[in-house]
């Protein structure tokens, strides 16, 4: 699937182009950031016990994957 974006990508204007592609790294680099701040904060729940924080940051993970 990404060959074919990239070759879609080579019909399109090289400014509008560079613009998509900074935006779709912005965008990966983005849920990176959020599932591993996600992921700490599931390690803290498992330190407290905290059951009910584990549950919803599991599936707001599960969301993002």
């Amino acid at each position: 699937m990404e060959n074919n974006v990239l070759n879609e990508m080579d019909r399109v204007d090289p400014n509008l182009r560079d613009e998509m592609l900074a935006e779709l790294f912005l965008e990966q680099i983005m849920k990176n950031f959020k599932k591993s701040k996600i992921l700490e904060e599931i390690d803290h729940s498992l330190k407290k016990k905290d059951k009910k924080a584990y549950l919803l940051l599991t599936e707001e993970l599960k969301f993002l994957s």
